[in-house]
């Protein structure tokens, strides 16, 4: 039954219903297990708890229920082809976006109508790395907790504010009333990236807000942000994909804060 019940986790819906989501593998269980307060059970075929001993230690440790199946219990939970042999049960780790982007915060990175759920876990990765105090996802966009969001994510989802589900047009306004900048990464926006930086624009608070892989920020997305911002595009190809820019974006920006600071 337990399991039964864990696996309809992989629906969107159940997860939202019950607060729960699973985490994949020993790296993210790992990463969800040193946030201990968030998980709840954890299910691993017997030799887990030999071949990472750290894993059962930290669940000890937590206090969490650690339960030992059989790999066809493991590959019912499982969203890839070769389960790695464990998985956790944890609370679903998203906040309102009050507590996500604070009136101190210096980057965030936003996703708008982000569809793919790898590119989801991507972005948090990636702002996680440029060290961006948050991450907010507008309702248009993909779960997060989404499974093949969490395993993109490599266990970032659990070391920064992640809101969801937010009216990015009414939170844009928000944010320029508390004086942080909002950029939009626009393939043919006014701005370029380059510009951005020797003007001293990226070394201000900064917001940046990533479109839709295929169709890129809504229209009308010009008259809620500060500036579009293009990142050049030196060689030959048409643009970058999402994950790219984000990263080109987020890196600058946090460049050009830490030479301020």
């Amino acid at each position: 039954m337990r399991i039964k019940q864990a696996r309809r986790l992989a629906t969107r819906a159940f997860r939202r219903k019950s607060g729960r989501f699973l985490v994949e593998g020993p790296q993210a269980v790992r990463e969800a297990l040193e946030h201990r307060e968030l998980v709840i059970e954890v299910y691993a075929e017997p030799d887990v708890a030999t071949r990472h001993r750290d894993l059962r230690d930290l669940a000890t440790v937590a206090g969490v229920e650690w339960y030992e199946v059989d790999r066809d219990a493991i590959e019912v939970l499982s969203e890839t082809v070769t389960s790695q042999g464990v998985v956790a049960v944890c609370s679903l780790v998203d906040v309102p976006l009050e507590e996500a982007v604070r009136r101190t915060a210096r980057l965030v990175a936003v996703g708008v109508q982000v569809r793919d759920p790898g590119n989801a876990g991507t972005l948090i990765r990636t702002a996680d790395a440029a060290g961006a105090d948050a991450v907010v996802l507008s309702g248009e966009s993909v779960d997060p907790h989404n499974p093949k969001a969490v395993r993109a994510s490599v266990g970032s989802l659990f070391h920064l504010p992640i809101a969801t589900e937010v009216d990015i047009p009414a939170a844009a306004k928000a944010w320029r009333d508390l004086g942080i900048q909002v950029l939009a990464a626009d393939g043919y926006g006014s701005f370029d990236l380059d510009e951005c930086i020797d003007d001293g624009t990226l070394a201000k608070p900064t917001v940046w807000l990533f479109g839709n892989e295929a169709h890129g920020l809504p229209d009308g997305f010009d008259a809620i942000v500060d500036r579009s911002v293009k990142v050049p595009i030196y060689g030959r190809a048409e643009s970058l994909n999402l994950a790219t820019a984000a990263a080109v974006c987020l890196y600058a920006s946090a460049r050009a804060q830490r030479r301020t600071d």
